[in-house]
């Protein structure tokens, strides 16, 4: 089983919550996958993931979990985590 990241940075945008495990700026590409809305969905209606893929690397990471502001930060967080152990899991 995958090590789940600890979460680096919250940080409230617009109308999300901005919650980061990996350094975005490592990463060669970033992508948000419609093959990550499932696991997200479940979780927190209206959330996204951002995923990073290393240069020379054939894996993507989650580098960032989107949460509805509605939700509050310290939510966001668990809810955030939560999405990160399912999809790395």
């Amino acid at each position: 089983m995958a090590e789940i990241p600890d979460v680096e940075m919250v940080d409230t945008e617009d109308e999300y919550i901005h919650v980061r495990f990996r350094d975005p700026d490592r990463y060669d590409d970033i992508r948000t996958p419609d093959w990550a809305d499932n696991p997200a969905e479940s979780v927190s209606e209206g959330s996204e993931v951002r995923t990073g893929k290393l240069e020379g690397e054939d894996d993507w990471e989650v580098t960032s979990v989107l949460i509805k502001k509605s939700v509050g930060e310290e939510k966001a967080r668990e809810q955030a985590r939560e999405i990160v152990e399912k999809i790395e899991s």
